[in-house]
């Protein structure tokens, strides 16, 4: 090959990937969804009337419980909408990172997620205690618990508000809960907020996990919608890989089914 056609050919290669780490074009239709449409806010509802009629179904059974009865639940994207800060980054050509995310939080200006609210407080008043576990950094939690406070969730203080030490995973702070409670339904956005299995399956193993457990989901597992980010694409379609913005644009693409 004539070495100037090749100097030609690494040179657009890495005009590419320089143009790929630095943009959210690949964000904003998703972003645009989730804060516009009126069917974003119509799943959400969905998803919360689903779990009030569950909850009454299951208050409504002869079954006794040793313990007293709470339901966990994940913060950002199922109670707490921080689409503002994902526009922010679109905006700002910007990735998330951890100085501007605890920022954001700080401001404690978070909206609740359509529907959660009003069923959170309806469990409250039914005798169920609601615990928030979140993979929000420590030094988070004060303005976390004054987030909630302000839009009058319930059980919005530290102790019920567990969130991340050293580890992403949330499996020791389920634990927690469930030695002195019956947990009777968890909600989040990810499903890694279940249990263990999602967290470390991979891939196709997290599709195939999501088959064989079908039947809980709409009844114990509560799931909100959430296209922006999360364990669908690292651990999804990245395959927990660590890959810079190129690679990554090159994985969403070939994920694309066409005919």
């Amino acid at each position: 090959m004539n070495k100037y056609i090749l100097i030609l050919i690494v040179t657009i290669v890495s005009c590419n990937q320089t143009e790929y780490k630095s943009t959210n074009e690949y964000k904003i239709q998703a972003q645009v969804w989730t804060q516009n449409s009126a069917e974003y806010r119509a799943l959400c509802y969905q998803a919360f009337n689903t779990a009030r009629l569950n909850l009454d179904s299951f208050l409504s059974s002869d079954k006794k419980y040793n313990k007293p009865l709470a339901i966990i639940t994940d913060v950002d994207e199922t109670v707490l909408d921080n689409s503002p800060y994902d526009g922010k980054l679109i905006l700002n050509n910007t990735s998330y990172n951890r100085v501007s995310w605890v920022d954001w939080g700080n401001l404690e200006i978070a909206e609740a997620i359509p529907g959660s609210l009003e069923f959170l407080k309806y469990a409250s008043e039914k005798g169920i205690e609601i615990f928030y576990v979140s993979n929000r950094y420590s030094e988070q939690l004060n303005s976390t618990v004054n987030n909630l406070k302000k839009l009058d969730f319930p059980d919005a203080k530290e102790s019920n508000v567990l969130l991340r030490s050293n580890s992403r995973s949330k499996s020791e702070r389920r634990r927690f809960v469930s030695e002195n409670h019956e947990v009777i339904m968890l909600i989040g956005d990810n499903l890694a907020d279940f249990n263990d299995d999602f967290e470390e399956k991979l891939s196709e193993e997290r599709t195939n996990y999501t088959d064989v457990q079908r039947n809980q989901f709409g009844t114990k597992l509560i799931v909100l919608p959430n296209p922006n980010y999360g364990d669908w694409e690292s651990n999804g379609i990245f395959g927990g890989r660590d890959l810079d913005d190129f690679e990554k644009d090159s994985v969403r693409r070939a994920k694309i089914n066409s005919y």
